[in-house]
């Protein structure tokens, strides 16, 4: 059967500027950039590990209608699309620190759970994100 997920997929509006976001704030890395004529293929990554991408896809044409498209903009918008990117970190706080600094704006602070210290964010579009400090 399956032995590894390779690709998920998230919602973004603008992918010049989801470039901007998840490589120049966060520091992942484009692993795939293609233009495929119908669409913009592009995958990120955390730096080294390439078998995982995150594809930020543009919602509309081949895969949807315009009025689907733009229900899903306005969905996406609103933080309601349902997604989640969750990240690990080996110090979260630290993480939240150097993340401020570059103009991330948190939804909250690093906070202690039974899990770990974990935090939460939304990228320019709307999209949720937390990372987590795994408890050791």
């Amino acid at each position: 059967m399956f032995n590894a997920i390779t690709q998920s997929q998230i919602y973004v509006l603008d992918q010049d500027e989801a470039i901007d976001f998840y490589v120049g704030k966060l520091g992942l890395e484009v692993t795939a950039d293609v233009d495929m004529g119908f669409m913009r293929w592009l995958t990120v990554s955390v730096p080294g590990h390439p078998e995982r991408q995150i594809l930020l896809e543009k919602p509309g044409a081949p895969a949807m209608s315009e009025e689907t498209a733009e229900q899903v903009r306005e969905l996406v918008t609103k933080g309601a699309m349902g997604g989640w990117l969750i990240f690990t970190t080996d110090d979260c706080r630290k993480t939240y620190e150097t993340l401020l600094e570059k103009g991330v704006e948190f939804t909250e602070e690093p906070t202690e759970r039974p899990y770990g210290i974990d935090c939460g964010l939304r990228d320019p579009f709307g999209n949720r994100i937390r990372f987590t400090q795994p408890k050791v």
